[in-house]
């Protein structure tokens, strides 16, 4: 019986190998259900850039350098969300240009009109965009936009330039293939491709843009590189990884394409990018807030502060309400209103329904513009500050006219000027309110300097820090001088 029953299954075995045979690659590769990168790649590629930049020492970085201050290695940056790619570079070196390889980027127009993120060329002297077939280009930097973390760039080229085209980041939907075209540690022309995870995410420094979460594989240097649909298109710029490392570990990060056009679009025109300003302050609805105001489930974005004289405040929106739906657009979780409000046009009427403890209703606001001193939060002429510290931080104290443009923080210092990489990296922006430092209440610049200068050098430093009427941790190790 063993006999009879080997010599049936080697039968079985010929038979389905000889299948096989028959069947054919073609046949195998349709029966596994994934797709065919080739031709794709083969049409878009040629649209893909790499991008370096050249800086010439003027930075803050080469003073520290020339300071002897070391730099900052990322082994010793904490767990936070990190650029994969180093905004700052590595300095300079024997009286040389410091030239470093800053990112990708890819063509969007025959004349030369090129797209990157902001943190690729951000502070760089001298830009310069390397195309697949080798020839090189000096581009010109036309606009850019931190909050958006888009930087739009121009070329003079004797040839027409391929391009690739937008598509509609919003058809997206979760398992969609997608690929990723760019220069991860300096090699050119890599693509990787994996499928989308989710859309709508957020970081606490870029309110304004939904992210869309992929499980492609991207590194440093795949920064501003784009994120294509199977029909080429471009649904989104690659911008950002989660990593408790610095390198990919499956979590990938790309401002899509409705977001990433608006900002294109008026970078173009006007040179910076204006946005929509609602006037609240929100939060996360709780379950229990949820039952108390009269909903059936956690969802929308509670308002837990009204900006006077803002187009909340004259729509008649009040603290407590909760907004279910902002011009048309379903409010699901609170990190969902931002995105809308920010590309909506100032001027422009929108309809917004809320829940007012219990009670559902409609009101129109007018939208007014996000100033850029609003975002930057600062500039305030005040006579005392702190510089050139231990942190990096310039910092400012705070008169009332900004304390209420700041959303009213108890406390703290403003930040005016982020100097340090590490503390960039974690997340410490402009208009940013320090209130605690090492859990030690910060009130004015004097009880700042007395902490800074108590500061045990090499070990780590957490802030809490006031920005769009929260507070947040941030934690980072300054760099040290020799």
């Amino acid at each position: 019986m063993n006999t009879l029953a080997s010599t049936r299954h080697f039968m079985l075995a010929t038979i389905v190998v000889t299948a096989a045979m028959f069947i054919g690659a073609d046949q195998v590769k349709a029966q596994t259900n994934l797709p065919d990168f080739t031709g794709l790649i083969d049409e878009v590629a040629p649209a893909v850039v790499n991008i370096e930049t050249l800086t010439f020492g003027t930075r803050q970085r080469d003073r520290q350098r020339d300071d002897g201050q070391q730099q900052p290695n990322q082994d010793d940056l904490p767990d936070f969300f990190r650029r994969f790619f180093d905004p700052r570079g590595d300095g300079f070196q024997g009286g040389q240009p410091d030239r470093r390889s800053g990112g990708s980027g890819f063509i969007i127009s025959d004349d030369g009109y090129i797209v990157t993120n902001h943190h690729v060329i951000d502070q760089a002297d001298e830009i310069l965009v390397r195309l697949e077939d080798r020839n090189e280009y000096y581009a010109e930097l036309v606009g850019s936009d931190e909050a958006s973390d888009i930087a739009l760039l121009k070329i003079e080229a004797d040839d027409e330039l391929p391009v690739l085209s937008f598509g509609d980041s919003d058809e997206l939907s979760r398992g969609e293939w997608v690929i990723a075209i760019g220069s991860p540690f300096s090699f050119e022309q890599t693509v990787t491709a994996g499928i989308v995870s989710g859309k709508g995410r957020t970081n606490a420094t870029q309110q304004y843009v939904p992210f869309i979460q992929t499980d492609v594989a991207i590194n440093r240097g795949n920064s501003g590189g784009p994120l294509l649909n199977m029909q080429g298109e471009v649904v989104g710029i690659n911008s950002w990884i989660l990593s408790s490392s610095g390198g990919y570990i499956g979590l990938s990060f790309s401002i899509p394409s409705i977001v990433a056009k608006n900002s294109i679009d008026q970078l173009r025109d006007k040179g910076y990018v204006s946005r929509g300003l609602l006037g609240v302050g929100i939060e996360e609805v709780s379950r229990e807030e949820a039952e108390a105001v009269g909903l059936d489930k956690p969802r929308g974005a509670m308002v837990n502060r009204i900006e006077e004289g803002g187009a909340a405040e004259d729509a008649g929106i009040e603290v407590g309400d909760v907004i279910i739906e902002f011009d048309g657009h379903p409010i699901v979780v609170f990190n969902d209103l931002p995105p809308l409000v920010g590309i909506t046009p100032p001027g422009s009427e929108v309809e917004i329904r809320l829940i007012r403890w219990g009670d559902e209703m409609t009101v129109t606001a007018t939208i007014t513009e996000l100033t850029q001193d609003a975002l930057a939060g600062i500039d305030t002429g005040n006579n005392e500050t702190a510089q050139s510290n231990q942190l990096g931080l310039a910092v400012d104290s705070i008169d009332d006219e900004l304390r209420n443009r700041l959303g009213n923080p108890e406390g703290g210092v403003v930040i005016t000027d982020v100097e340090s990489d590490s503390a960039y990296r974690a997340g410490l922006r402009r208009g940013d309110v320090i209130l605690m430092i090492n859990n030690q209440d910060v009130g004015s610049i004097r009880e700042f300097r007395n902490i800074v200068e108590d500061l045990e050098s090499g070990k780590s430093v957490v802030l809490l820090v006031f920005r769009d009427g929260a507070s947040t941790f941030r934690a980072y190790t300054p760099e040290t001088a020799d």
